[in-house]
């Protein structure tokens, strides 16, 4: 799941690994809020509430969303640097060890609610929260080709909405099988994505209510299990973007992109 990138993905390798870090996502936005009282996966809803503070001049209230939409960006900035050096390295391991990163932090942070006392426990959590949705939105979103998000639901549920509507759409005027098919594969992913994330905050908001620290630890836990194989693996990925492209001759010829560097590479691998 952690391992094969873009056009080597299909949509149950997709949706696998889709709705197992949505639901951690869900489970973790929601243990968020309940620790201190903000989403650490809603930037949109931290940005509003950062203009309500402006409003009502509530500089505490803008700052801390100030400080939880940096750390979000800071970690969806880290994971596309690790993801770009890991690439560089023709390391198709790299998605699954920042999701694997994630896991270690997390249970960092299930340590500190354990630990650590107020004033300084609500921060941390709050901005390691954050930092670590970001991350792996930004890892997932990276190994999809943007197909999946696992952290916010409004552009899952827009999918949902356009793919509903041409599904519908279908019955009516007439569509090629084929896309008929696609069409079904996006809006069963996509709802399959807002389910996973929709229960994953419902066992959240229950079992760290009962747990505190240690359901973040094992929301580490599962995601080690997840990330670990992945990890461990030496599969090699070819890039389709400087693969070379064979004729009906049996002889080879290189793409047409074959020189053209990958979006996210600039060295070729060995």
């Amino acid at each position: 799941m952690l391992v094969r990138e873009g056009t080597e993905r299909n949509a149950v390798i997709d949706r696998h690994l889709g709705c197992s870090l949505a639901a951690i996502a869900g489970a973790v936005n929601a243990a968020g809020f309940l620790a201190v009282g903000y989403y650490s996966a809603n930037m949109t809803g931290n940005i509003s509430a950062l203009a309500s503070g402006l409003h009502e001049d509530r500089m505490g209230t803008v700052l801390s969303c100030c400080g939880l939409i940096l750390s979000f960006v800071t970690g969806a900035v880290l994971s596309t640097l690790l993801v770009n050096a890991g690439r560089r390295r023709c390391l198709p391991s790299i998605y699954a060890r920042s999701i694997l990163l994630e896991a270690c932090l997390l249970g960092l942070l299930g340590t500190v609610d354990l630990l650590v006392s107020d004033p300084v426990r609500g921060p941390m959590l709050a901005y390691g929260l954050s930092f670590l949705m970001g991350l792996q939105n930004a890892t997932v979103t990276r190994i999809s080709g943007a197909r999946v998000r696992t952290t916010h639901m409004t552009g899952m549920l827009t999918d949902v909405g356009l793919e509903l509507a041409d599904w519908l759409d279908a019955f009516f005027h007439p569509v090629d099988p084929v896309q008929r098919a696609a069409t079904r594969e996006r809006l069963g992913l996509h709802a399959a994505i807002v389910l996973s994330f929709t229960l994953g905050g419902i066992a959240g908001a229950f079992l760290y209510g009962w747990w505190s620290g240690l359901f973040l630890l094992l929301l580490a836990g599962l995601l080690t299990c997840l990330a670990l194989p992945g990890a461990l693996s030496r599969e090699q990925v070819v890039d389709p973007a400087t693969a070379p492209m064979p004729l009906a001759s049996g002889t080879e010829a290189q793409s047409p992109f074959h020189n053209r560097r990958s979006e996210h590479a600039s060295e070729d691998c060995n």
